[in-house]
């Protein structure tokens, strides 16, 4: 597995989304298990979650749990991974997402993921979602508190907009590392953003970097050009769509959901898929 860095640490170049194993259509735990160890066999070291990805309002933190549980059955093996959490982003348990960017809340709460992840320090931390009724700058003082109290190794942010990132940059004194953002082939408002961030040295992780667990599978249908270069190659969609983001910049580092071992497996092998040119100019045209 080729590397990329977040911050001062150095992680594989795919990450695995834990999201689709918490919430709505999830599969059973010992599923979602041998998932994670899935990834972990092929060089995975970036894990991705949030207290927010559970189902029900009583479960709060439990990929966070379901995460820890699987990192601890993995054994040694598993010392080198980065998980990666965050905080922010609430499900009351009816299927909706609310927000919560309150400096004292977020500090709670990554406390709680602290405990969930059996960690002193969680390695990443970011704020999940602005949120309207808070200042933005407030919020992320609670991120950088947490920083210099030693609860968090590393600070990032997700959803968050250009000047959004350099607010909480400078807010964070430069030691922002990572921005979490939708983008896909679908998606690809936040290719400003991915931009921005190869500027400045930040690490950018796509979420739903193949267009989100209802259209993953679909991937191919949608997009002829991304299905015409797998044809080519010999590979799945899904692998193009990765190699492409990988190609976008270096500071790239896509997290893809998954919920089946061999989903991750097949992602897992998109950086030594080295796209041309050529190959490159038909997908952005897509």
């Amino acid at each position: 597995m080729k590397r990329r860095n977040i911050g001062t640490h150095e992680v594989s170049a795919i990450g695995l989304g834990g999201m689709p194993m918490s919430i709505e259509g999830r599969p059973d735990e010992g599923r979602s298990i041998a998932t994670i160890h899935a990834a972990l066999d092929a060089g995975v070291t970036l894990i991705d979650t949030a207290d927010a990805y559970h189902l029900h309002a009583d479960e709060v933190g439990h990929n966070e749990e379901l995460i820890a549980k699987a990192l601890r059955s993995y054994g040694s093996g598993a010392a080198d991974v980065l998980v990666a959490t965050k905080g922010g982003h609430l499900r009351p348990g009816d299927g909706s997402w609310t927000v919560d960017g309150h400096p004292d809340y977020l500090k709670e709460a990554a406390k709680a993921s602290a405990r969930r992840l059996g960690v002193d320090a969680i390695g990443l931390y970011q704020f999940h979602r602005p949120d309207p009724s808070v200042p933005y700058a407030e919020s992320v003082g609670a991120i950088r508190d947490l920083l210099d109290d030693g609860v968090i190794r590393m600070a990032g942010i997700s959803n968050a907009d250009v000047a959004q990132i350099d607010e909480a940059n400078e807010v964070l004194g430069g030691r922002l590392v990572s921005v979490q953002n939708q983008f896909s082939p679908a998606f690809r408002s936040s290719l400003g953003e991915l931009e921005h961030c190869a500027s400045l040295g930040i690490a950018f992780l796509p979420w739903s970097p193949l267009g989100g667990i209802s259209k993953a599978g679909e991937l191919g249908e949608n997009h002829a050009a991304f299905a015409r270069v797998a044809e080519a190659r010999g590979v799945s969609p899904q692998q193009v769509t990765l190699a492409w983001e990988l190609a976008l910049a270096a500071i790239v580092v896509p997290i893809p959901g998954a919920s089946r071992p061999e989903s991750i497996r097949d992602s897992a092998q998109a950086p030594d898929l080295e796209l041309t040119d050529d190959e490159l100019r038909e997908l952005m045209a897509d």
